[in-house]
């Protein structure tokens, strides 16, 4: 007889109400994309962007630079340093302006983006001089009211903030808002535009003589920035020793 074999019912478990679902992962916020990105959909923000962009890059470099000589040199003030960091970007901003006037038409172009970059660089250098952090972003603020975009803190930090806050469909794309933002970036050339077109005559009849009036014109222009700054941050440090 064969041995029958029986099967015990298995019922399937079925999920209590005390079950504790696990939560879900929040869906991370989208990351701000990068500041060329945002150049392209927002260029009436062009100054502040680049402001910013500046900071970003040649701000590490200023605080290592500041870093490195204290401590090769743990005597010098800062006004020394000050003063080392203003002859290297003048004659930096000398030589810049020089090759960029050899750029044929783009010459105006080629030295408006060397010497704001130069610029940047030496403002950037100054802070760090001072003791002050060449990569906080309020040396953004700092790059703008110093160069002359904007007239104070205030509209500086109030633009920067629109800048960084704008949405991809920004109505600052508009041709009037892109024409405001040239003007306002080429502010330290304004003083220049004019001689352009002497220069370029002047220039046919003395060779090198468009490439010796921008290095003196950039040069002097990254001297009176440099005076600028240091009353800047010099107050600083009079109002961060005041309250300490």
């Amino acid at each position: 007889m064969a041995k029958r074999t029986g099967h015990k019912a298995t019922s399937a478990k079925r999920p209590s109400a005390a079950t504790v679902v696990p939560a879900q992962p929040r869906t991370p916020a989208p990351p701000r994309p990068p500041i060329a990105a945002r150049l392209l959909d927002h260029p009436g923000f062009t100054p502040e962007l680049l402001a910013v962009a500046a900071v970003n890059s040649l701000g590490p470099a200023a605080g290592s630079w500041a870093r490195q000589t204290r401590a090769s040199y743990p005597t010098a003030s800062t006004h020394g340093l000050a003063r080392l960091i203003t002859t290297r970007f003048v004659r930096l901003a000398g030589v810049s302006g020089a090759a960029s006037a050899a750029a044929g038409l783009l010459a105006p172009v080629a030295e408006l983006a060397a010497l704001s970059w130069t610029q940047a660089g030496l403002v950037l250098h100054l802070a760090a001089a001072y003791g002050l952090d060449p990569t906080d972003p309020e040396r953004a603020v700092d790059l703008l009211v110093l160069t002359q975009v904007h007239p104070d803190d205030r509209s500086a930090r109030s633009a920067l903030d629109a800048a960084l806050a704008a949405g991809p469909d920004g109505d600052d794309s508009g041709l009037h808002r892109v024409a405001e933002a040239g003007w306002r970036l080429a502010a330290p050339l304004a003083a220049q535009a004019g001689g352009w077109l002497v220069l370029r005559l002047a220039a046919r009849l003395l060779p090198g003589a468009a490439m010796l009036a921008a290095a003196a014109g950039d040069s002097a222009a990254a001297q009176r920035l440099a005076a600028r700054a240091i009353a800047r941050y010099s107050q600083s440090n009079q109002l961060r020793g005041s309250e300490a």
